[in-house]
């Protein structure tokens, strides 16, 4: 009897409101499921979107250039703006980006800030983009679905 009590929702126990995940006696078992997935749910969505703006980061040509020529060398804006053929607002908006994500770091020499990649795992990032890349570049150049989702949402 307890046990078809429990199974339906009417009754709780300690084991049940352990954690944070409490039950209540007046909701049905699947009304509790439904619960306890939403709370356990919450932490996962939130990493996933803290991922999806992680790669975001990255999720711009030029910025991705410029990450693989500081990972050739150091440079200062002025280097990038030459070799981009960017206007040097465009590089430093990039530069502010990559450097609020932790990808790449300044450090003040004199009059002028060098920039380099600040953690040697940016680097394992890139290689492992590429060789992803090299099996699946036709696909990713294919897909419509990131492109429209970019221009529906003004997000780059």
């Amino acid at each position: 009897m307890a046990t078809d009590a429990r199974e339906s929702g009417q009754i709780t126990d300690s084991a049940q409101e352990s954690g944070s995940i409490s039950v209540h006696a007046h909701t049905s078992l699947n009304e509790q499921q439904e619960q306890v997935k939403a709370k356990l749910d919450r932490p996962a969505d939130a990493a996933a979107e803290l991922y999806a703006k992680f790669f975001r980061g990255l999720g711009d040509p030029t910025r991705v250039r410029i990450v693989q020529l500081l990972l050739q060398q150091p440079r200062t804006v002025g280097e990038l703006v030459e070799i981009l053929g960017s206007p040097q607002g465009r590089v430093s908006s990039h530069l502010g980006c990559l450097r609020w994500c932790g990808f790449v770091e300044g450090v003040r020499e004199g009059r002028n800030v060098t920039y380099r990649v600040s953690d040697p795992r940016v680097r394992t990032l890139i290689i492992a983009a590429h060789e992803l890349l090299e099996e699946n570049a036709q696909r990713v150049a294919s897909c419509f679905i990131i492109d429209t989702r970019e221009i529906e949402t003004g997000k780059c």
